[in-house]
């Protein structure tokens, strides 16, 4: 059985819940469901919120050698379906030619009512 590394990044701040950022598992890497939380998006609208995210993800997979070219996969939570084409342009410039399999589910609410988008993926490594 291939090793678990489970992960968190200090430059994503202290994670207060029962998880971690990351675990990898062989050559794919899974992450957390993430937010905006905490940050001056998270009273922003879903596109800021998304970006803020995908900034995230980037620091993540920076920090373990990959880039967007190796994503699998992606679930989307989001509280509302009006700004879905706000968020579908962030997706977009964010994956590049990188289209990844992908799941978007609209969810009553997150964790904090600020939030409207939670974004977790999948990357081989």
């Amino acid at each position: 059985m291939s090793e678990l590394v489970r992960k968190n990044y200090p430059e994503l701040g202290e994670v207060k819940a029962p998880y971690v950022h990351s675990v990898r598992h062989g050559n794919t890497l899974y992450i957390s469901g993430l937010t905006a939380f905490g940050t001056p998006a998270q009273h922003q609208g879903i596109a800021e919120q998304a970006e803020e995210i995908f900034s995230q993800i980037r620091k993540i997979i920076a920090a373990e050698g990959a880039d967007f070219s190796s994503l699998i996969k992606v679930t989307i939570f989001i509280t509302s379906f009006s700004e879905v084409n706000a968020l579908r342009e962030v997706l977009y410039r964010n994956y590049g030619d990188h289209l990844p399999a992908s799941s978007l589910v609209e969810v009553s609410r997150l964790f904090s009512p600020d939030l409207s988008v939670e974004i977790e993926t999948i990357f081989a490594l």
